[in-house]
């Protein structure tokens, strides 16, 4: 199997899994209780007396159409609701991304090639740190000590501020911070434990024999087969906090991103906005798990697309 068919079966089998998600939540959603519709007009308004396989044919032709319906809790399109969240979530959910992938991996490294030195436990202390400790209380304590005590952070998160700006870095920085910790524990702890298998073994041996300087021995030799069974932990992590901590940090904070529209839709029944942010959410996990199987064929060339 090629390249493209490969990339093609797994867009196919990422619509077929979106299609199974989303169908679940409908249903869930249709015979959830809404108070609010029990009048017979507001039924047939919102086309609630038709049978349930007439309303989930329209909404999945609706689905890949991109025509999302109208979100009754916001009085806008659905689309257009979720790519105003989408834009306040990118900008926090981006340097995190990035400072994760960055700092995880490296900061497992140096622990390790430091091992048992009190670099290792000060490394290990605060992966455990930001493992255990849960993310909304931490960014409450911190909201309460930069925020309120000593004043150098806003307590609300002001969107009118200019995206570029050292205003909005100053809003931004307690939850990327929140969420830095939260997911460089796990990242790190295992880019520490299976970089320790390379650095004693023959390939490493022979690098150092032959004179090949430390930071490019560790670069290819160490980091690099480090990330093949790395980025499994790393999708995990970051689908799992995305997902989960961005609502609790961006309740928090106060940012009017995708996990508090998300929220909030649950709350007021709003059937059209809930099936759009799953489905954004559905698109993020495949898309994220198709990169993870990229990237272990590109890090590890004995893994071919036949074997998948």
């Amino acid at each position: 199997m090629g390249f493209g068919k490969y990339v093609g079966a797994r867009v196919l089998w990422a619509v077929v899994v979106s299609l199974i998600i989303t169908t679940i939540t409908f249903l869930l959603l249709a015979a959830a209780p809404n108070p609010a519709i029990r009048e017979a007009a507001t039924q047939e308004l919102r086309g609630l007396n038709q049978p349930l396989y007439v309303r989930y044919m329209d909404f999945i032709e609706s689905v890949y159409t991109l025509d999302w319906g109208w979100s009754e809790s916001r009085s806008q399109p659905v689309t257009e609701a979720l790519l105003q969240a989408l834009y306040y979530t990118a900008q926090y959910s981006i340097p995190w991304t990035v400072l994760t992938i960055t700092l995880g991996p490296l900061v497992g490294v140096y622990s390790a090639a430091n091992m048992y030195s009190w670099r290792d436990h000060v490394a290990t202390g605060f992966a455990f740190f930001g493992y255990a400790i849960p993310n909304f209380f931490f960014g409450i304590i911190l909201l309460l000590i930069f925020g309120v005590w000593f004043e150098w952070i806003p307590i609300s998160y002001d969107t009118s501020v200019p995206v570029f700006s050292l205003e909005n870095v100053r809003q931004l920085i307690m939850p990327v911070f929140v969420l830095v910790t939260g997911s460089i524990g796990a990242t790190m702890r295992v880019s520490r434990n299976e970089s320790a298998e390379f650095q004693n073994s023959e390939f490493m041996k022979t690098a150092k024999a032959k004179g090949v300087s430390p930071f490019r021995a560790y670069a290819y030799h160490v980091m690099r087969p480090t990330m093949v069974p790395l980025s499994t932990t790393l999708v995990g992590q970051l689908l799992a906090l995305f997902i989960g901590s961005s609502l609790l940090v961006e309740v928090v904070f106060g940012i009017p991103g995708l996990g508090r529209l998300t929220f909030n839709a649950l709350i007021s029944q709003d059937t059209n906005l809930v099936l759009g942010s799953t489905l954004v959410f559905t698109f993020i996990a495949v898309v994220g798990n198709l990169l993870e199987d990229l990237v272990f064929t590109v890090l590890d060339p004995r893994i071919n697309y036949d074997d998948r």
